[in-house]
């Protein structure tokens, strides 16, 4: 009996360290994510915004992305109008990464399109914070988040997933694919849109239990060259 409980506590004292190892490691591959976007102190980028919610019928918007740090985000369409959900434009990597103290949480691993990546989950120590979870899909190799899942308190869930190419170097994507409830949008004032099944019912009616995605592909980048204040009044 005296042997069992000794191999007990052996058992419990291995998976201890194996736990505090793989939080301490997961805590080094965050803080190689961070280092890799405090690189960038502002931003403006170009490129093309499609809008995909099953009841309305969005034209794909050219757009500008404006970043500054700390967490300065926004998105202006050049001609016609981005729909893009109130929180997603708060619910950036510089933000979730950089932003407050958070607990990290060791998830494992999983794939993305057959790639392996690190699963990570932070949970801010904020009780006020508006996140409230967020789950990081991690390319270790080159130390860009591939996936982020956000819930957050005013603003409901989302999803976000980079494609990366030659800005990998800054944590940039090349691609962000937004994808969140429909439920929590609002149209903007004076804006009407054509709704695919012709009924002119109440956004708010239709939106239930639906979900959408708005995609921006950029084309370029400008890094740290400045962007003023003003841009995002």
């Amino acid at each position: 009996m005296k042997i069992i409980k000794q191999l007990v506590l052996v058992i419990v004292i291995l998976v201890s360290r194996s736990s505090s190892a793989a939080a301490q490691d997961a805590n080094a591959l965050i803080q190689k994510v961070k280092a890799k976007l405090e690189k960038v102190n502002d931003y403006e980028a170009a490129g093309k915004m499609k809008t995909n919610v099953t009841f309305l019928k969005v034209p794909v918007a050219t757009v500008k992305l404006y970043f500054k740090k700390p967490n300065k985000l926004k998105i202006k369409s050049e001609k016609g109008v981005s729909f893009v959900p109130k929180g997603a434009v708060n619910i950036n990597l510089n933000n979730i990464i950089s932003s407050g103290k958070y607990t990290i949480l060791d998830a494992g691993t999983d794939k993305i399109n057959g790639a392996a990546v690190r699963v990570v989950k932070l949970l801010p120590e904020d009780e006020n914070a508006e996140v409230v979870l967020s789950t990081l899909y991690i390319d270790e190799a080159n130390a860009v988040v591939k996936k982020a899942k956000t819930t957050t308190k005013e603003n409901g869930s989302y999803e976000l997933e980079m494609t990366y190419g030659k800005y990998i170097d800054y944590g940039l994507p090349d691609k962000i694919i937004f994808s969140f409830n429909a439920k929590d949008y609002k149209l903007p004032k004076g804006v009407t849109f054509d709704f695919d099944d012709g009924e002119a019912k109440k956004v708010e009616d239709k939106a239930k239990n639906k979900k959408g995605k708005a995609e921006i592909t950029i084309s370029s980048y400008s890094i740290n060259k400045g962007v003023a204040d003003a841009v995002f009044q």
